[in-house]
């Protein structure tokens, strides 16, 4: 997938040059590739740049982590100096691009092995999390008024975990830049409050070293939150905990695909073809107009190429194709990447348009977090897992 917006055909416009004067090229022209890539560099760098920064920081408090840092410092950026135009292209690259590779590499934590054995047990409290919490976004979200794509992105993120499924659905249904710093904001709040909170609610309800493991694992959201959680409560629940939230990581798959449907529907029939891709032309299936047979969706078009790699690169590890010792290494990557991704948003986050946003989303996550705790509680007890 290339991110061509706003891009001109330089050698088109060298060969027009060329022919209006009739003199030969001092140099020969790059080609479009190559003149995309110098165009994307000195953007790029600069997000490499705050990533570094970040994750020295997220290194320094852990419970922080590198991507919620590279967000906040580079929303502060952006407010002390917004951006220089020539670095645009390569901070879009950074926010759309390396986000999604991101997502592909988040494949190579996850053992379909693992899922397989825990899913037994966990399944049911994770799916009924999910669907609580999703429920609630849509319907609390709408009560306070809170735009379609935010109320999706805290949503998702409270459900799944938290800034690896924000940046799986980001392309997704084309978030803008500010919804995405306040979702990742929110959600860390409550990561923070969880795993303050959480392991004193563990032991007065006498909770067992799995079943707080399968709590932490299905109430809190990022990696590093449920690790801090769940190993403060013991080394057996932080072990079931990690399982059980790379496991949830796989609910990103069909979350995506049924956001890319209404994203895609509501594109067609609004006569557009949505985040990323063409609409239809006139006299082409799904196109308005006399004769139109209505809005046609294409099923292949709505899987993102990136979940498919985060099934291929699940897979492979699943087969042991990827030895152990490269395991720690990827993670780190793929944490980085994240953090380059998130760093760009936030340069290119309008700050305005989180004051306009006020409190009402850190009260939408508030209430999100409250039902994904209360309903994994639940089951559990339904399920005899507590």
């Amino acid at each position: 997938m290339s991110d061509d917006s706003g891009c001109a055909n330089p050698g088109r416009s060298g060969r027009a040059t060329e022919r209006t004067t009739g003199a030969p090229a001092a140099a020969k022209p790059r080609g479009p590739w190559s003149r995309r890539l110098v165009d994307r560099l000195p953007g790029l760098a600069v997000a490499v740049a705050v990533a570094s920064v970040a994750t020295v920081v997220g290194g320094w408090f852990p419970l922080i982590g590198g991507p919620v840092a590279g967000i906040v410092i580079g929303v502060v950026l952006a407010a002390v100096r917004r951006p220089a135009e020539r670095l645009g292209p390569g901070i879009t690259t950074a926010s759309k691009f390396v986000l999604q590779l991101s997502v592909v590499l988040l494949g190579c934590q996850l053992s379909l092995t693992q899922v397989v054995r825990v899913g037994g047990s966990s399944l049911p409290v994770m799916l009924g999390s999910l669907v609580a919490c999703l429920a609630a976004a849509y319907f609390v979200g709408r009560r306070l008024g809170i735009g379609r794509d935010l109320r999706t992105l805290i949503g998702v993120g409270t459900s799944i975990c938290g800034a690896s499924a924000i940046a799986a659905v980001t392309p997704v249904i084309g978030a803008a830049s500010a919804e995405v710093a306040y979702a990742v904001s929110t959600i860390f709040l409550f990561n923070i409050a969880a795993v303050l909170v959480f392991p004193v609610l563990g032991h007065l309800l006498d909770m067992s070293q799995q079943a707080f493991g399968l709590f932490a694992g299905t109430a809190v959201n990022d990696t590093s939150s449920v690790v801090a959680a769940a190993a403060t409560y013991g080394d057996e629940a932080g072990q079931y905990a990690v399982v059980v939230k790379l496991t949830r990581t796989l609910l990103i798959i069909p979350i995506c695909l049924w956001l890319a449907a209404l994203t895609k529907r509501r594109a067609l029939a609004a006569g557009t073809g949505g985040p990323g891709v063409g609409g239809p032309s006139a006299g082409e299936p799904g196109a308005g107009g006399p004769g139109a047979a209505g809005p046609r969706l294409n099923v292949l078009k709505l899987v993102p190429w990136f979940l498919v790699g985060f099934l291929l690169t699940a897979l492979v590890n699943t087969l042991g194709l990827i030895p152990d010792r490269a395991h720690p290494g990827l993670t780190t990557l793929c944490v980085f990447m994240i953090t380059v991704a998130l760093s760009a948003i936030g340069l290119t986050t309008d700050l305005r348009g989180l004051r306009r946003a006020g409190p009402r989303p850190l009260l939408l996550g508030a209430c999100l977090w409250v039902v994904v705790s209360v309903t994994s509680l639940a089951l559990q007890y339904l399920t005899s897992s507590l």
